[in-house]
């Protein structure tokens, strides 16, 4: 897949090309339903298939106090995509001027113009333009008006679950630690990026060194506690670790920092200013204020076994 952001180059398009427009944030199952039809259709009338995404979430441009945590970073969203199957990614700067677009100009100006669409792909609720106003209907319309086909593609309902697979859904359950449902929706691990730093070394003193992973703000983390894992490392190697998100209770009962601090079993190596990827797999318990630091120690070892035995 080819990524082009906005005002870049657009490739030759002998044959149109198939588009759909979103978010896409997390990449979830619902998402890659929809995508594996792009592909489909992409395959059918000979012409690449292509997402029109943005580089930030609307809603933090047009309601930024309300504004959900993302799934997924943009670097991380453009490789989830590229495994999608899809040809290109047409990044869009997502601004105060964009979010004033009327949703028919969009759709002449991108779809139209930009990608000589022939065939548009949607979600049965896509919404789309200023204040949300563009929907299917709307997209029809145009489709008819200026000579694309339009494809909608029913929401995706988990029968286990009984729900509709959404970002929305995923982020709720993160946020109450249900990581089992999270991971389900999003049918693989959740996941979070970021570069180690170095922190005050409180867990080398007791004998459980951890990296201290600085997340993005904007990226939604499971609520506090202790979960189980991996971590992979640049070179592709990937670990079993016992991951703690939290302020770390037994030692400031007030104002800590929220941290993601992974331990990786059996390793014993500098992991300082290498980008680290976290993947969270189960949750084995919420965070605790200790009495000393020896129950801390104890609860960590018990915290580590349980890690080594899920990785069975």
């Amino acid at each position: 897949m080819e990524a082009i952001l906005e005002g870049q180059p657009i490739p030759a398009l002998r044959h149109g090309s198939v588009v759909t427009i979103g978010t896409f944030d997390g990449v979830h199952r619902g998402h890659r339903a929809l995508l594996a039809e792009v592909r489909r259709a992409a395959d059918e009338v000979g012409a690449p298939a292509v997402v029109v995404t943005f580089d930030r979430h609307p809603a933090s441009v047009v309601r930024p106090e309300s504004a959900p945590k993302l799934l997924t970073s943009l670097s991380h969203r453009l490789e989830l995509l590229a495994a999608s199957g899809v040809d290109y990614a047409y990044v869009l700067r997502f601004d105060e001027e964009r979010s004033l677009e009327p949703p028919d100009e969009f759709l002449h100006e991108i779809v139209v113009g930009t990608w000589h669409a022939r065939v548009a792909v949607e979600g049965a609720d896509f919404h789309f333009g200023h204040r949300r106003r563009g929907d299917v209907s709307l997209l029809e319309e145009a489709g008819a008006r200026w000579g694309f086909k339009v494809r909608t593609v029913e929401l995706l309902e988990d029968e286990l679950l009984g729900a509709v697979v959404s970002s929305d859904a995923t982020r709720a359950a993160l946020a109450r630690a249900d990581i089992a449902t999270a991971n389900r929706l999003l049918g693989r691990m959740h996941e979070v990026h970021g570069v180690v730093e170095h922190g005050d070394k409180r867990g080398r003193t007791i004998g459980f060194p951890t990296a201290n992973v600085a997340v993005a703000g904007d990226i939604q983390l499971p609520a506090d506690g202790v979960y189980a894992g991996w971590y992979e490392r640049p070179d592709g190697s990937v670990h079993r670790t016992a991951i703690s998100i939290g302020r770390r209770p037994t030692f400031y009962a007030d104002n800590g920092l929220l941290l993601v601090e992974a331990h990786l079993l059996d390793f014993d190596g500098d992991l300082y200013a290498e980008h680290a990827r976290v993947r969270i797999e189960t949750w084995l318990r919420g965070q605790t204020r200790f009495g000393s630091v020896d129950d801390l120690r104890a609860q960590l070892a018990r915290d580590v076994e349980a890690t080594r035995r899920l990785a069975g």
